[in-house]
């Protein structure tokens, strides 16, 4: 493919700078030039991730964040993006449960999980933000997803994640459900402590454990 390489790098970094129209351009480009869309995806993560650490240093603010989401939104909804995953999403691999948990209402990361959840093949109940541990419980009784993804931005999210998996258990569900929760402060140590099957610090990471498990076809 024609500069592929160089092609790659300007739109990590059109991303990182919240370049609107030249992502947006930009990732046309790369997708007339053949390149499948999930590697598109895997490019707009790895900017997306470079935002997440300008806003860790102070560098970039909510506004951007937002900003940020809305820009991946709009590549999410390119023709050739919908075209392929429609293709793919007739035959769902696993449905996932999904919210950003009690006492933060941030929903940037939350909502680029669903995206790539949904992007391979995943269905999603998106509960939203600000989320109860009764709704959780709630909400996996009905559906009865294969996963439950829990999100976070503070770090004070951590406890209300607990929470939700001791709900869990007191519900007698925690055994019929893979765990996953997202944040960019989370450690394999606060994971343990929460009591989850998986942590991700970014969305592809995420993406890939919940395919994994999905393969698996293991039921806990």
């Amino acid at each position: 493919m024609k500069n592929f390489g160089k092609k790659k790098q300007l739109l990590i970094k059109y991303v990182e700078d919240l370049e609107e129209e030249k992502v947006l351009e930009l990732a046309k480009e790369i997708l007339n030039d053949g390149a499948p869309p999930m590697d598109l995806l895997v490019l707009m993560n790895e900017g997306m991730n470079r935002v997440g650490k300008l806003y860790e240093k102070k560098d970039y603010f909510i506004a951007d964040l937002i900003m940020a989401g809305i820009i991946f939104k709009q590549v999410l909804e390119l023709e050739k993006m919908t075209a392929h995953f429609k293709g793919k999403q007739k035959e769902k691999i696993g449905k996932v449960v999904l919210g950003t948990v009690k006492g933060d209402i941030h929903d940037i990361g939350k909502d680029i999980f669903r995206g790539m959840l949904e992007a391979n093949g995943f269905e999603v109940v998106d509960l939203g933000v600000d989320v109860p541990k009764e709704v959780f419980v709630k909400k996996t009784l009905e559906h009865k997803p294969d996963i439950v993804g829990l999100s976070g931005v503070l770090t004070s999210t951590a406890d209300e994640m607990k929470a939700v998996v001791d709900a869990l258990i007191e519900a007698g569900l925690r055994d019929q459900v893979r765990i996953i929760v997202g944040a960019n402060y989370l450690t394999q140590e606060a994971g343990s402590y929460i009591g989850v099957d998986s942590i991700a610090n970014e969305a592809s990471g995420g993406i890939k454990v919940c395919k994994e498990w999905m393969n698996t076809n293991e039921q806990r």
